[in-house]
């Protein structure tokens, strides 16, 4: 049972990896999933404030990750359209990868830059908010990564240190 739950809690791991950077999952809590699982096996001692508090840093980048974006638009003078159209933005790069991992950064550039044209139809405006739109999801999806990667290495590290235990048979 140890070793299945060692294997879905990595599989959680890269899916919380691949969520950092899809709006559509929560980057974070789905790693710190990983991180319970790993913490659920009879080999390792569980160990509830470090839970707790993981918790707590993936809850908290997970709202972050809404308003980061909004503040960063906001403060360029942008409208919640232009967050729409760079969430838009990076579901069309996910969805057609034309430009390839360029394309993440490309599309909801464009995306907020067309949310923001249809909101206020000034091409300055709309690039400069686009840019501030562009700005917070890119600080979002860089935060909610590292928070991911580092959730990794606790698992891998204590996958590492308890591996005689885990995988005795």
């Amino acid at each position: 049972m140890d070793i299945l739950l060692v294997v879905l809690g990595f599989i959680f791991m890269l899916i919380g990896i691949v969520g950092s950077f899809l709006p559509v999952l929560p980057g974070p809590p789905l790693s710190w999933i990983g991180l319970l699982l790993l913490y659920l096996t009879q080999a390792i001692p569980n160990d509830w404030w470090f839970l707790g508090i993981t918790l707590i840093v993936a809850l908290l980048v997970f709202v972050l990750d809404y308003i980061i974006p909004a503040m960063g638009t906001k403060r360029f003078g942008g409208s919640k359209k232009g967050v729409i159209g760079t969430t838009l933005g990076l579901i069309v790069a996910i969805v057609f990868p034309v430009f390839g991992p360029i394309g993440i950064i490309i599309w909801p550039f464009i995306g907020a830059f067309i949310g923001e044209m249809i909101h206020k139809a000034d091409s300055k405006i709309a690039v400069k908010a686009a840019f501030g739109s562009f700005l917070g999801f890119v600080a979002g999806t860089f935060i909610k990564f590292v928070v991911a990667v580092i959730y990794l290495g606790f698992f891998l590290w204590t996958v590492w240190d308890y591996k005689s235990e885990l995988f005795s048979i």
